[in-house]
């Protein structure tokens, strides 16, 4: 097993979730800067403010697939090798792919808040835990219009239904499934410190219906 090249495609997957999606999508298609905008991320849902429905939705798109292929190409790579414990490296690029859509290097290390992206490593690594939570995500966001509040209440639930499964279905606990699930919704909840400041405060924002229906 070549470890300087899973070192390397480990690293690729903190440079592929760094790509701003968002602010790619605005100049080349003449919109908006994102970061002119809401909140002045650049994840799908400021896209969708700044951008409106059909570009956020190749900027969600962009999102989840820079969490997704970075994890099956470390996947690949290690099984390639033969790799006794692949899934650590499966974890490590999936996480690395977070902390780049949450600090991306191409734009001072700023950027989104890591929940599509963190989606995207989820459909490649844990798809029954992102199943089990993803109901509570949309439920939340439909009750009280706050997308934060659902993305946070996902991520808290991710790591339960996470080690429940897992221990459902092989009476063994994965490891390193247990660390993917606690410390990928810890960076999540990380990137969202101001949203959680402003949820303290009854002030956090409120999502408008009205951008679902706006090209």
């Amino acid at each position: 097993m070549d470890l300087s090249l899973l070192f390397a495609a480990t690293f690729g997957a903190y440079l592929a979730g760094s790509i701003p999606f968002g602010l790619l999508v605005a100049r080349l298609t003449g919109g908006p800067d994102p970061r002119s905008v809401g909140s002045g991320r650049t994840g799908g849902t400021n896209a969708l403010r700044a951008l409106g429905r059909r570009r956020a939705s190749i900027v969600a798109a962009g999102d989840i697939l820079k969490g997704t292929l970075p994890v099956l190409a470390v996947r690949s790579l290690a099984d390639q090798g033969g790799a006794a414990s692949a899934s650590w490296w499966e974890v490590a690029a999936a996480l690395f792919a977070v902390i780049g859509a949450t600090r991306s290097v191409w734009v001072g290390f700023k950027g989104g808040r890591g929940i599509a992206t963190g989606f995207g490593t989820a459909l490649a690594i844990a798809p029954l835990p992102l199943a089990a939570v993803a109901p509570v995500f949309l439920v939340v966001i439909w009750r009280t219009k706050i997308v934060s509040l659902g993305s946070l209440a996902a991520a808290a639930l991710f790591a339960p239904a996470l080690i429940a499964i897992d221990l459902a279905t092989t009476a063994s606990l994965d490891s390193a499934l247990v660390a993917y699930g606690v410390v990928g919704p810890a960076l999540v909840w990380v990137a969202h410190a101001d949203n959680i400041t402003r949820l303290r405060g009854g002030t956090e924002r409120r999502f408008d219906t009205g951008l679902l229906r706006r090209d």
